[in-house]
C-alpha cells in the first residue's frame, strides 16, 4: 500500500493515539506467568504486540483479545508449555528479546525467529548475558535469530550492560525471576523503566538504588487489572505536527514517563509551546494531556544520555529540524543503524529527496534549515517510524508526497492513518493502490 500526502493548513483539535506498545508487551508477558487472571485495558493494537500474543498462545496461555481489552489466564511461573512449532516474533525486537529472557529459564526447548528485518537485528547483546546465567542458546552466526533455546536452571549474576537497552535490561530482569540467586544489573545510562514499574505493580521483589537493579528470584505472584496510558512515541508525530501547524492540539491521556519524554524536554528547552494538563498516575505510570501549539523553535543538539530517552523519535525530530532556522545536530545515535532499517541512512536519504539540507554522519545527522520541502516519491524501507515521519514531512511540503509500502505502519501504530485523516482531512491523506 502506498500513502498519498498533501500539505495541510492550520490544525486544531484532540487526538487519542492508543495504548503504549512497550507497556503492552510487558503486561502480556507478566500476565502469562502470573497466577490467575490479568485484564489489560487500552492495549496497543500494533502488529508487534499481537506477535507477543501469538507466541504466548503457542505456549499454552489462554488469551482473549477483544476490541477494548485483553484477558489473560495466567498459568504461573512454570505454567508455559513447550511450543509445537517455531515461535514467530514477526518484526518485533521487543518480543524476541523479552521472550528470550523468559524462555531461558523454562523447562523445555523453543526456537525464536522473525521476519527478514528481525533476523538482521543484533541478538548477541541479549544472548551473551543469558549464557553467563547458564542458559543454553544457539544463534545464527553467533549473533542473529533464529535463537534455539533449551531451558536451564539459571544462576544470578552481576552484569553491566555494555549498550543502553531497555529490551536487554527487561529480558535479564525476566530471566532473574528464574535464577537461583539475586540478579544485579547496571545500565550505562538509565533507559525506559516500564518493566520496573510493572514489577512493582505486580508485587515482584526487586530494588533499584539509581545505579543498580537487583531482581530477587520469584515465588509466584497474582494477576492484576492494568490500564495502559497512551503511547508517547506515537504521540510524538502529532507533537511535531502540532508545533508546525496547530493553533492548538491536545494529545489525550498520554504516558509522560520521564525516561520516555526526552522529546518533550529537548523541545521545551528550545522554545516549544508544550504543556501538560490533568497530570495523574495510572498503574505506576505518570499520565497527562499534552497540549501543543505552533511555536518558533530554536535548532537543537541531541547527544549522550538523552538519546535512549528519545531514540524512537529521532526520525520525526529530523523532519522538524528541516523547518528550524539554523543547524540542528543529532549525535551518539549509532543504535539507529540496527533498528528495523538503518534509520540514519533512511531518513537522511528520503528527506534529501524532498529537498532537505541534511548530512548523514557515522552516529547521527546534521540538518540545516529552514528548508521548503517539496513532495516526492519516498521509500518507507518497510520501517514504520520512517513511513510515519515522512507522512509528517509530506503535510508541510509543497505538492504531493507518495510513501511506498506504508502498510508497515501497522507494525506499531495501525490507527495512525485514520487519526491523521481526522486531524488533517481526507483531502490531505489518502491511500493509493
Amino acid at each position: 500500500m502506498n500513502l498519498c500526502i498533501r500539505m495541510c493548513g492550520e490544525l486544531n483539535g484532540e487526538v487519542w493515539v492508543g495504548g503504549d506498545k512497550s507497556i503492552t508487551h510487558r503486561s502480556l508477558i507478566l500476565g502469562a506467568i502470573a497466577d490467575g487472571e490479568t485484564i489489560i485495558h487500552n492495549y496497543s493494537h500494533a502488529e508487534d504486540c499481537l506477535s507477543t500474543v501469538r507466541c504466548l498462545k503457542s505456549m499454552g496461555i489462554e488469551i482473549d483479545v477483544s476490541k477494548e481489552w485483553i484477558t489473560i489466564k495466567g498459568r504461573g511461573l512454570y505454567g508455559l508449555k513447550e511450543p509445537e512449532d517455531v515461535l514467530d516474533c514477526g518484526n518485533s525486537g521487543t518480543t524476541i528479546r523479552l521472550l528470550a529472557g523468559l524462555l531461558a529459564g523454562q523447562k523445555f526447548y523453543s526456537v525464536l525467529t522473525g521476519d527478514d528485518s528481525l533476523r538482521k537485528r543484533p541478538m548477541k547483546r541479549v544472548v551473551e548475558p543469558l549464557k553467563l546465567m547458564g542458559a543454553e542458546i544457539t544463534s545464527r552466526n553467533n549473533c542473529f535469530a533464529p535463537l534455539s533455546m533449551v531451558g536451564k536452571k539459571l544462576k544470578g549474576i552481576e552484569y553491566r550492560l555494555p549498550v543502553a537497552s531497555a529490551q536487554v535490561k527487561s529480558a535479564l530482569m525476566l530471566a532473574g525471576l528464574y535464577a537461583d540467586s539475586n540478579m544485579i544489573l547496571e545500565e550505562p545510562v538509565p533507559t525506559r523503566d516500564h518493566t520496573e514499574r510493572l514489577f512493582e505493580f505486580f508485587g515482584l521483589k526487586f530494588t533499584n538504588n539509581g545505579k543498580k537493579i537487583t531482581v530477587f528470584p520469584a515465588q509466584g505472584f497474582s494477576g492484576r487489572i492494568i490500564n495502559i496510558p497512551n503511547d508517547i512515541s506515537s504521540a510524538a508525530f502529532f507533537v511535531v505536527l502540532g508545533l508546525l501547524t496547530a493553533r492548538e492540539m491536545v494529545i489525550k491521556d498520554t504516558g509522560v514517563n520521564p525516561l520516555r519524554c526526552g522529546i518533550i524536554e529537548i523541545l521545551r528547552q528550545n522554545g516549544a509551546d508544550i504543556k501538560f494538563d490533568k497530570q495523574r498516575g495510572l498503574n505506576n505510570e505518570p499520565v497527562a494531556n499534552i497540549i501543543v501549539k505552533r511555536s518558533e523553535i530554536f535548532p537543537f543538539t541531541i547527544s549522550g544520555s538523552l538519546i535512549p530517552r528519545l531514540i524512537d523519535e529521532i526520525p520525526v525530530l529530523a523532519v522538524l529540524a528541516t523547518q528550524l532556522k539554523g543547524i540542528s545536530e543529532i549525535k551518539d545515535a549509532k543504535e539507529l543503524r540496527v533498528k528495523e532499517t538503518d534509520r540514519i541512512s533512511a531518513i537522511c536519504s528520503e528527506l534529501r529527496r524532498m529537498g532537505a539540507n541534511i548530512e548523514e554522519t557515522e552516529d547521527g545527522m546534521i540538518i540545516k534549515g529552514p528548508t521548503r520541502l517539496k513532495g516526492a516519491a519516498c521509500e518507507s524501507y518497510n520501517d514504520h517510524r520512517i513511513a510515519m515521519s515522512l507522512a509528517i514531512a509530506g503535510l508541510v511540503a509543497e505538492g504531493e508526497t507518495i510513501i511506498k509500502g506504508a502498510d508497515c505502519i501497522n507494525i506499531s501504530f495501525p490507527e495512525f492513518i485514520n487519526i491523521l485523516k481526522g486531524v488533517c482531512g481526507e483531502e490531505c491523506v489518502q491511500y493509493q493502490e
